[in-house]
């Protein structure tokens, strides 16, 4: 197929995954296998094309985004850049200091199914302490409002966001069950996912072309501009939808998807 033809199809594809907790990464590596788009282009797309998503993100929160920028900074007594700040450290730091070695050893669909099984099992004891905190339903009344998130829960999300430097972990499983698991309603770990996700993959896809620019030569800035824009679209759809979703339904779906996912990818990639 040819290659902007690929980068369309990987980008909507992106777009569509990144915060749905089933993992962008895994699909867009597997999807890229399946469709012959493999090499040092094809791990920098995998990447970068994830900007245009937290574009999307950027706009549907603009506003508390916004909120978030103006001071106090730290103190508020609502959601401030502090839990941002403590909430994205774990992952900057074992991201700098794991990033070759991931990019070398990870990017595989063997690891990749290894990624969507401990994701899984991660979401669902979330799922299952969660339903336990709510007397067994689903619905989230229970659950703390985003605004009441401390500095330590936030630390807490930053270290179970840093599990989805794994490949097929998932880093919006990571989050969102994370976010659960210190007291959050589904809504409001989403929410904050999609919060961290802003600075995280802003600093991910700068940290990667910066060591990867020689891929953007012969070419591969334009490919990289169309799973850029293909995944804004589609990002800016799937994150309206999934907040409501997830609200009503919890997380037991997609950890249902995963395993399935990888059962099926089991024979083929081992």
């Amino acid at each position: 197929m040819n290659v902007w033809w690929t980068s369309v199809l990987l980008g909507i594809l992106e777009g569509l995954t990144e915060f749905l907790p089933v993992s962008s990464t895994a699909h867009l590596i597997l999807a890229g296998h399946a469709l012959g788009f493999v090499g040092p282009l094809a791990d920098t797309f995998t990447v970068a094309i994830q900007l245009g998503a937290v574009l999307a993100v950027v706009k549907l929160y603009a506003r508390r985004l916004g909120e978030l920028l103006a001071p106090p900074y730290m103190g508020s007594g609502r959601l401030d850049l502090g839990h941002l700040f403590l909430g994205i450290l774990p992952a900057f730091v074992f991201g700098a200091v794991f990033h070759d070695a991931i990019k070398a050893r990870l990017f595989s669909p063997r690891s990749v199914v290894v990624g969507l099984v401990l994701g899984s099992l991660f979401m669902l004891a979330a799922e299952v302490l969660g339903r336990r905190r709510e007397g067994g339903g689903v619905r989230t009344a229970e659950g703390k409002a985003l605004d009441a998130l401390t500095y330590r829960e936030a630390l807490w999300i930053g270290v179970f966001q840093s599990f989805a430097l794994f490949p097929g972990f998932s880093r919006a499983g990571a989050t969102i069950g994370g976010g659960v698991l210190v007291g959050l309603s589904r809504t409001a770990a989403a929410e904050f996912s999609f919060l961290l996700a802003v600075p995280v993959m802003l600093g991910a896809t700068a940290f990667d072309l910066a060591k990867s620019f020689s891929v953007l030569a012969d070419g591969g800035a334009f490919v990289l501009a169309l799973g850029f824009g293909t995944a804004f679209v589609s990002a800016y759809a799937a994150v309206r939808l999934f907040v409501r979703f997830v609200e009503r339904i919890g997380l037991l779906p997609f950890v249902v998807y995963r395993l399935l996912l990888a059962v099926v990818l089991l024979p083929v990639v081992w």
